[in-house]
């Protein structure tokens, strides 16, 4: 049977390993953890569950060898590599204003967020974590020093449906690098695609540095606006699909997306879409 109990202690206890300060020394310590004869993946497991507290041999045996493989799982880079966006889109660091066009990576057996949470029936949130064997470098957008915007596994897999979705004309809030405009545009069943974006670095470094690197971008239009003020106030109507992504997680994607839901009937047209909405409702 199917619970209505959320059970977020796997969610928290990797959690709590992301945020740690793990990164300079995630690969020498999976090395080490290798020469006991086991796999790349349990090697992980174990220093991430071990880090946190878990007893994987003793006390909490049976969560962490039911719930760990879940979990985390090596990736393939090549499946990302091979994006249409990876390998049309190429540039060296850029900034404008506050804003910098860059590349970060991640490091041989760096684990990352790589798709939407998911929930057995006992009601345990699973996260789906990923790593690759090898580095992986990936463009992202800095702001003030932040990164703010990329484009990863994670906004990949989590764009797939939405984009499979999109049709006629499409709007979607937030240009981001352009991942899911591009993705949109060299589809045969899209008319064309309307970015809302309000900070103009974003949209400087965009047109500058990217578009001119994507075909179809003929189909791509980008208007400067809040994205709340433009939906609360649409000048145009007939959109067929809506795609929202203006958050950065899930921590401040709840209450964003709450405020957009109210503005669906302005748009009576158009199928709606939210960024990781999947994971943001076990949190609502």
């Amino acid at each position: 049977m199917i619970t209505n109990e959320k059970d977020f202690t796997l969610v928290n206890l990797i959690a709590t390993f992301l945020n740690s300060d793990f990164e300079n020394g995630i690969t020498d310590t999976v090395e080490e953890i290798l020469k006991t004869g086991v796999s790349d993946e349990d090697a992980l497991r174990f220093f991430m569950a071990e880090s946190c507290g878990v007893d994987t041999y003793g006390k909490d045996r049976g969560f962490f060898n039911k719930y760990y493989p879940l979990a985390i799982k090596k990736s393939n880079p090549e499946i990302y590599q091979n994006d249409e966006y990876y390998k049309t889109v190429k540039f060296d660091a850029k900034a404008s204003g506050a804003v910098e066009l860059c590349y970060e990576k991640y490091k041989k057996y760096e684990p990352f967020v790589e798709d939407d949470l998911t929930c057995d029936f006992s009601g345990v949130i699973i996260p789906k974590i990923g790593f690759f064997d090898r580095e992986f470098v990936f463009p992202a957008v800095k702001e003030n020093g932040r990164i703010w915007m990329t484009v990863t596994p994670n906004e990949i897999n989590t764009m797939k449906e939405p984009i499979s979705k999109a049709n006629g004309k499409v709007l979607t809030l937030g240009l981001g690098l352009g991942y899911f405009a591009f993705s949109c545009a060299v589809k045969n069943d899209v008319k064309s695609v309307t970015v809302i974006e309000k900070n103009q670095d974003v949209i400087d470094l965009f047109t500058t540095f990217i578009l001119p690197q994507l075909r179809c971008k003929e189909n791509i239009k980008i208007i400067k606006s809040d994205a709340f003020d433009f939906m609360s106030n649409p000048t145009q109507t007939d959109y067929d699909f809506v795609f929202c992504d203006l958050w950065h997680d899930v921590s401040d994607g709840a209450p964003m997306l709450k405020k957009l839901k109210n503005y669906q009937a302005n748009f009576s047209k158009a199928t709606f879409y939210y960024w990781i909405e999947n994971s943001i409702k076990y949190y609502v």
